[in-house]
């Protein structure tokens, strides 16, 4: 018996969404950032104590600043998560560590006070729980689409994280040269690179037309741009920037006419399957009228 698939354009889905080019925004705000203050403070404040408030004081710094720097990698990994339509739950949940970690801090920055033990645990949970409602938990569960099968969502996850780890990778690469025509260049590129990302997430079964994209091609231009940047850093030479340029234009020129293909195709399923329910009902009208 015939399975209806459960794409952007079937029967009873959800109206597909536009592929938007997104500006990448760091998401670790002025909030997050402000949390390496307490850390430091503590730090100073524990020189001029005796041994005991000596160790407690380094201790529970260091657990501050440990959790303030997971919370900002746990804000990346929270907005990567939420601005995809499929996504696995992140490995390591970095914001619930860090709500620990500074529960467990202030316990620590407390326990040599006035406050005895008890009063320092109480201390700890309070800032543990103000964390958590600040900043929230950690997505707890993987992002899928209703209607694709696991697997087929499995595979896409896998590819897009892939890719996007290889564009990142170009990007922080290139930085050392200090060429800022070059670096806008490159976030040109992983704009465009975005839209296929995109469009492939929206819709798994664009996946095999543009795997190789995803993969091959953007793996080689990683390499390629590491081996560019080294040969730079060693002998600076017009004639490979230039080379690299080109070999940057070919690649968003690519990427671009691949997505606008797979956006072309999307639109002929569309029309097929269209095609298919109006003939459908034309039929259950002709049975309707002979009964």
């Amino acid at each position: 018996m015939a399975k209806p698939y459960g794409g952007k354009f079937s029967p009873g889905a959800p109206p597909a969404r536009g592929v938007t080019e997104r500006p990448i925004v760091d998401p670790v705000g002025a909030r997050a950032n402000l949390l390496f203050v307490p850390p430091v403070i503590l730090l100073f404040r524990s020189l001029a104590g005796g041994p005991v408030v000596l160790a407690a004081g380094l201790a529970g710094a260091a657990s501050l600043a440990l959790g303030a720097w997971l919370l900002r990698g746990g804000l990346r990994a929270d907005a990567a998560y939420r601005a995809r339509p499929v996504a696995r739950r992140p490995a390591l949940p970095r914001k619930i560590l860090a709500a620990l970690l500074t529960g467990l801090g202030v316990t620590l920055a407390t326990a040599t006070g006035d406050s005895g033990m008890i009063g320092s645990i109480i201390y700890g949970v309070v800032a543990a729980v103000a964390h958590i409602a600040a900043f929230g938990l950690d997505p707890l569960r993987d992002k899928r689409l209703a209607g694709v099968d696991t697997f087929q969502q499995d595979r896409v996850a896998k590819v897009v994280e892939e890719a996007e780890a290889h564009l990142t990778a170009m990007a922080t690469r290139i930085t050392r040269l200090n060429d800022r025509p070059l670096q806008t260049r490159i976030a040109e590129f992983r704009t465009t690179a975005s839209r296929m990302i995109r469009t492939v997430e929206e819709d798994p079964r664009d996946l095999t037309a543009a795997r190789k994209f995803l993969g091959v091609y953007l793996q080689g231009a990683s390499d390629a741009t590491t081996k560019y940047v080294e040969l730079m850093q060693r002998q600076p030479t017009p004639d490979a920037r230039a080379d690299y340029m080109a070999l940057l234009d070919d690649l968003d020129q690519n990427f671009a006419a691949r997505t606008e293909r797979l956006l072309r195709d999307d639109r002929s399923d569309m029309d097929i399957e269209i095609k298919v329910l109006r003939d459908r009902l034309a039929r259950e009208g002709i049975a309707d009228n002979q009964e």
